[in-house]
């Protein structure tokens, strides 16, 4: 072994990995005490969503239709797939099916993680950020199918350093899941890996049209309000605190949400600050593509960077932040840990610091959140504050990013390859054939 690659592998002792799986074995255990109720979590009841809205879901797709009477379904058609997969289990119940499912999930992104941090250049500290992250959210990691999709996700970009096809191919089936893993092509430029997720999206919704109902959940989104833990929320909660908004909190397509004057207005805004980000996004990617003449593929790291950043900006300005939201940050950021040195360092652990205030606000303190209380107003400020600046420091680690594509000396062997970590000796053959 040569002292490159040993030096490689430094940080993936036999120690480092028993910690690791000491780590997530005892915290998941934790959440699956809490899940399975055999302690009380304060606050409401996080897994009413898989017993009660994911198990009438459930028995509407058995029948072969969407629900598409049911304003809660907001999601395109390949989560029908999520929905669905308690059935893999018939021996159990649905909620424990969807619990243990979201167990086996979980513990795939720690071995794909894992064995991306043993390769030559790799860092223990992007599995230490899911080991850590996920337990943050509380039970609501295990309630949701967010973390699901976030395995899709976290898979996609590790496929994408020697399996582009299989890359695009993930991205398509997450984002017809999800729509947000559609952001991990921001930083890509390989043809193949964008062909494979317009040729598999294309197929799964030909397949999905044979399916009564498969886009009602288009209109579903269009019409959502600003919910009560969003940056734009700030405003009505500090109206309510100091002064008298006429306006109430109400459940509305789902979530509890501010309804009454200047309501349309702030969600006018949030949705023109995504289109800012956007803007960002197209000019960010523009200038990485002609840097130096060396393409956009040209510096290491750069499609879960720019995938992180991505998601994160969109978070951030979304009329939505559910809690569940954090997971798939946890997940990006974890992947972006995996390279040393990583830029992405201080926006991971903002998001992890957001992510522990999110458990607070979200069950423990709820109520709080929703009365527009003085001890609710703040941790949603915090948390929100904190989101903020993860988004502002990854835009800058995003921008400066560009500055190295001057700097490698064969492009030709970068882009996908280069996605994760700077390729080992044998990575770099497979690139070169």
């Amino acid at each position: 072994m040569t002292d490159g690659r040993r030096r490689g592998v430094t940080g993936c002792t036999g120690r480092a990995l028993g910690a690791i799986a000491a780590g997530w074995l005892l915290t998941r255990a934790v959440l699956l005490v809490c899940v399975f109720g055999l302690v009380t979590v304060p606050g409401p009841d996080v897994t009413s969503d898989v017993s009660v809205i994911y198990r009438g879901w459930y028995e509407v797709l058995r029948t072969g239709v969407f629900p598409v009477d049911d304003v809660t379904w907001q999601y395109p058609p390949a989560a029908a797939l999520a929905i669905l997969s308690p059935s893999l289990l018939p021996f159990l119940d649905y909620t424990a099916a969807f619990f243990v499912l979201a167990l086996l999930c979980d513990a795939v992104v720690l071995v794909l993680l894992l064995g991306a941090a043993r390769r030559p250049g790799g860092s223990v500290r992007g599995v230490w950020v899911w080991v850590a992250g996920v337990p943050l959210l509380g039970p609501t990691a295990y309630a949701r199918y967010d973390l699901m999709v976030t395995a899709v996700a976290v898979g996609a970009l590790l496929a994408g350093v020697r399996r582009p096809g299989l890359m695009g191919a993930l991205v398509a089936v997450g984002a017809l899941v999800k729509v947000w893993p559609v952001l991990l092509l921001t930083g890509v430029a390989r043809a193949r890996v964008w062909w494979a997720a317009a040729v598999t999206a294309v197929v799964v919704l030909v397949a999905a049209l044979a399916v009564p109902g498969a886009f009602g959940f288009l209109a579903h989104q269009r019409d959502r309000g600003t919910e009560v833990e969003s940056l734009g929320a700030l405003v009505f909660h500090v109206w309510r605190l100091v002064g008298d908004w006429e306006g109430q909190v109400l459940l509305h397509y789902g979530s509890l949400e501010f309804l009454g004057p200047y309501v349309p207005l702030v969600s006018g805004v949030a949705l023109g600050l995504a289109a800012v980000a956007l803007g960002w996004l197209v000019l960010w990617r523009l200038r990485a593509a002609t840097a130096a003449g060396a393409g956009l593929g040209a510096v290491p790291g750069v499609v879960p960077d720019a995938a992180f950043t991505a998601v994160l900006l969109f978070t951030t300005t979304s009329r939505v932040i559910s809690p569940q939201y954090l997971l798939w940050l946890v997940g990006l950021a974890a992947v972006c840990l995996l390279r040393r040195p990583a830029r992405m360092t201080l926006p991971a652990v903002l998001v992890l610091a957001a992510t522990a205030v999110t458990v607070l606000e979200f069950p423990l303190y709820f109520d709080e959140v929703v009365a527009s209380r003085p001890a609710g107003v703040a941790l949603i400020l915090v948390r929100n504050a904190l989101l903020v600046a993860a988004a502002l420091t990854a835009c800058r680690g995003l921008w400066r990013a560009v500055a190295e594509a001057g700097t490698v000396t064969n492009p030709a062997d970068t882009d996908t390859a280069a996605a994760v970590m700077p390729a080992g000796p044998a990575d770099s053959r497979a690139s070169a054939r």
